[in-house]
């Protein structure tokens, strides 16, 4: 289940009125307090002006659907990823309004960012985001989100801010605790482990056969689990600026080979918002058991 990162342009630069520039998942790695990382920049504009396309010829060209964890303000300065997203198939899931860290913001203006991106979305899609992954989240986060959606009237199929398990899962949400028939919240585990991050970890140099390797190895174990009676859930987290360099996009290649020539039903690739759908199908939520 690929999960791919659209984000470029809502990181945190002067430009949108931050007070540093972005540090984390690039390729140059070092600090401007109060001005632009012209670098930094320049290598996330990468994601959007070819590595977004490059993961998307590839993707289909296997006919495999994906998940775009979607920021609004990154949509809204290339609405052509958008389309070329809908006419692939492929589902666009909320990724939070800006790519920031949310922990110490005031839930006020949290919650105004998660409006911004309902009615961003709306308005770029036709339609609200079904599910959510904010990464850098604080506290309230998901309260908030689910706050929000009741507000709009709008279905939350899945959030994603999880790191827990192999498989979805259910949580109460205590703002239902005294509602008569509560809904929950279904959540379906991120993953840092197969993930392109590990381009960008400091622990060495990471080569695409090795992320090739690494993933293969998370498949092989959790099929010879579903095999003994224990099916699971694998997801692989994608960065456009990160794997969609030339080079590191063959390891993902090779992963997607490997795939076509497993037994047929053996592997389900898949959007989110499929395999959520299917989970509240075959195990619906019931309260404390979570």
């Amino acid at each position: 289940m690929p999960s791919v990162d659209t984000c470029q342009g809502s990181e945190r630069t002067v430009l949108n009125g931050d007070g540093r520039s972005e540090e984390i998942l690039s390729e140059l790695i070092y600090k401007r307090q109060g001005e632009r990382n012209l670098g930094t920049e320049s290598d996330y504009e990468y994601g959007s002006r070819v590595g977004i396309w490059r993961l998307l010829n590839l993707f289909e060209s296997f006919d495999v659907p994906i998940t775009a964890y979607a920021i609004g303000q990154a949509l809204e300065m290339n609405p052509d990823v958008v389309k070329a997203l809908k006419d692939g198939g492929h589902e666009i899931a909320s990724h939070g309004y800006r790519w920031i860290d949310y922990h110490h913001m005031p839930a006020e203006i949290e919650k105004q960012y998660i409006v911004r991106q309902l009615e961003v979305f709306r308005k770029l899609t036709g339609e609200f985001p079904g599910g959510w992954y904010v990464g850098r989240q604080s506290p309230r986060t998901k309260a908030l989100i689910w706050e929000v959606y009741k507000e709009h009237g709008a279905p939350l199929l899945w959030e994603s801010d999880s790191y827990c398990d192999d498989l979805p899962y259910w949580v109460d949400v205590p703002a239902e605790k005294d509602v008569e028939k509560p809904e929950g919240m279904l959540m379906l585990p991120y993953s840092f482990d197969n993930n392109d991050l590990k381009f960008h970890s400091g622990a060495g140099a990471f080569t695409p056969d090795a992320f090739f390797q690494y993933l293969r190895a998370s498949l092989d174990t959790l099929l010879a689990e579903a095999e003994s009676g224990s099916p699971k859930m694998m997801s692989i987290g994608l960065h456009c600026r990160i794997i969609g360099k030339p080079g590191r996009s063959q390891g993902l290649k090779k992963f997607l080979e490997y795939i076509q020539f497993l037994p047929k039903g053996d592997v389900w690739v898949t959007r989110r918002m499929d395999i959520a759908t299917h989970w509240r199908g075959r195990f619906p939520y019931k309260p404390g058991h979570l």
